[in-house]
């Protein structure tokens, strides 16, 4: 309960402090101008950053979409290989046994 009762008599002597603090004072108004460019250069910083970021993001799935589409492609060019390396050993094994057939032919 006391620390609600301190925070509460923390809070009400900060108010007391903001309004009594004298806002036509060059100095403070000067920091309070300053603190708005700092605000607005972030502001602008920031939303450049979120511009670089999403192009990057969209760069980033363009990639991987196109790396996704040539591993297809790949695994694809492989299945070809390996059947055409099998239709060559069907037609090696048919040359083999028409060869032997000539033999038998020929003796």
């Amino acid at each position: 309960m006391n620390s609600v009762i301190e925070k509460e008599k923390k809070l009400n002597l900060a108010l007391t402090k903001l309004k009594n603090l004298n806002l036509k004072n060059p100095d403070i108004k000067k920091n309070i101008e300053n603190l708005n460019m700092q605000k607005n250069q972030l502001e602008i910083e920031k939303q450049q950053l979120e511009e670089k970021y999403k192009s990057l993001y969209d760069d980033y799935h363009d990639l991987s979409k196109k790396l996704r589409d040539f591993q297809n492609q790949e695994i694809i060019e492989q299945k070809k290989q390996t059947e055409f390396t099998e239709k060559i050993d069907e037609l090696n094994q048919e040359t083999d046994s028409l060869l032997e057939e000539i033999d038998k032919w020929q003796t």
